[in-house]
């Protein structure tokens, strides 16, 4: 029984481990070069076009999960210039990303 725990809770981390380097490269291939790797975004594009710094806690308390979903999934009301990704992204890979930027609270 011990061994099937251990098992189980190895193929959980490796899961998991997986997940967050898919959700990485996600993030690398659709996001970086607006927000950044940080959520500041601090790059060219995204001092260009003024994106929010998704890293500030009155950014974070402002949007609700639901709000950054839409925005992926539907593009950003407030920026045309971001695309929709509801036909690129499943919707695991959409959630995954909201859960990644909620990693960007500062504090």
């Amino acid at each position: 029984m011990k061994i099937h725990l251990a098992l189980l809770l190895s193929l959980s981390v490796a899961t998991a481990a997986h997940a967050d380097e898919t959700t990485t490269e996600v993030w690398t291939a659709k996001c970086k070069s607006c927000h950044g790797p940080d959520g500041k975004a601090q790059t060219q594009m995204g001092k260009k076009e003024a994106i929010v710094d998704m890293s500030q806690p009155a950014w974070q308390q402002a949007q609700t999960d639901a709000d950054i979903r839409e925005a992926i999934a539907e593009g950003s009301p407030r920026n045309k210039k971001m695309k929709a990704y509801k036909d690129k992204l499943t919707p695991a890979q959409i959630d995954a990303l909201v859960a990644y930027i909620r990693t960007f609270k500062k504090g």
